[in-house]
């Protein structure tokens, strides 16, 4: 179980910096792996590869609420906004590597999509 929670974490990890202009580090004041794109959450998880971590990402309402219907390893966001987050426990096995990607792209799009049009357009020509 350890071996692939921290399999999957090191995934999320690697996933969340390829994304242009997002940086993954240690957040010391809030203990946990922190998602930042320009200052701006995208993510968090947990920092420890114990059997309860668990990633938690941006996403559409209806998405969220259709997860949580669909996975019992998907719930509302952990120290977040319910509505917009979920948690997803990284142990699972109802949600692939695939799909977990999925979810962190989609969170970093987001929050992308937010960014004024000046800032995104800097990325856009990297």
């Amino acid at each position: 179980m350890a071996e692939r929670v921290h399999a999957r974490m090191k995934m999320c990890e690697q996933t969340g910096k390829s994304l242009a202009g997002a940086k993954v580090y240690y957040r010391e004041d809030w203990n946990t792996i922190y998602f930042d794109l320009q200052g701006k959450q995208f993510g968090m998880m947990s920092p420890d590869p114990i059997e309860d971590a668990i990633i938690t990402l941006k996403g559409p309402p209806d998405d969220n609420v259709f997860l949580r219907d669909t996975y019992s390893d998907v719930t509302p966001g952990y120290y977040a906004n319910k509505v917009h987050w979920n948690s997803i426990k990284l142990n699972t096995v109802q949600l692939d590597d695939e799909a977990i990607t999925q979810l962190i792209v989609q969170s970093y799009q987001l929050v992308y999509n937010k960014l004024p049009k000046k800032i995104r357009m800097q990325f856009e020509k990297c």
